[in-house]
């Protein structure tokens, strides 16, 4: 796995084994991770082109670590960084998953999640540590400004209600909503 820019977040980008019949590969291998990850639920989501989900996070402990892969079709998966004293406070990554590389992001508890869907349909299946905890999950504005984030022009956003009346960045901040950085360190200390 390649580590990318914001701490706690990797690319994984398997070998994909090709002959007449088809393609095969190994998409995901807990011993493989750098980050313990149990899975407990496994979710799907399908979308159309332009369809903007997230950015998505809980609260720590238990927060939701992810490991997500785009099954069909392709997305813009983007990594943000929301917890709260950390050194890279509100900076975010962008990568392409799609269902000709098969990579794959892995994300820690208390960060950010957003994807966009790129192609006419795009089915995203994520491998999640806790399950779904309505109470404990939140969201930030995708399209705060202070974000910043550089989704696809020429796609028009298309977003939940709930994602469209999230806070931004700063409400989120001022809310006590976001996750504290140093007690996601002592958590991610607690899974090895």
């Amino acid at each position: 796995m390649d580590r990318l820019s914001i701490e706690g977040s990797w690319l994984f980008t398997p070998r994909v084994h090709t002959d007449p019949r088809g393609a095969f590969l190994e998409a995901f291998r807990a011993a493989g991770l750098p980050h313990r990850l149990d899975v407990a639920q496994v979710n799907c989501s399908v979308s159309r082109a332009g369809v903007l989900r997230g950015v998505h996070f809980a609260d720590v402990p238990p927060g939701q670590a992810k490991y997500v892969t785009c099954a069909s079709g392709a997305v813009l998966d983007v990594v943000v960084d929301l917890r709260a004293g950390s050194p890279g406070f509100g900076r975010w990554e962008s990568a392409v998953l799609d269902d000709r590389t098969r990579r794959a992001v892995l994300i820690a508890e208390g960060l950010g999640h957003a994807f966009m869907a790129l192609s006419e349909q795009a089915t995203v299946v994520y491998l999640c540590s806790q399950p779904y905890n309505p109470g404990g999950e939140h969201g930030v504005h995708p399209l705060d400004p202070a974000l910043g984030i550089a989704w696809p022009a020429g796609l028009e956003p298309v977003l939940s209600d709930k994602d469209a009346a999230a806070p931004s960045l700063a409400e989120a901040l001022a809310a006590g909503l976001l996750p504290d950085y140093d007690k996601c360190r002592e958590f991610y200390a607690t899974l090895h």
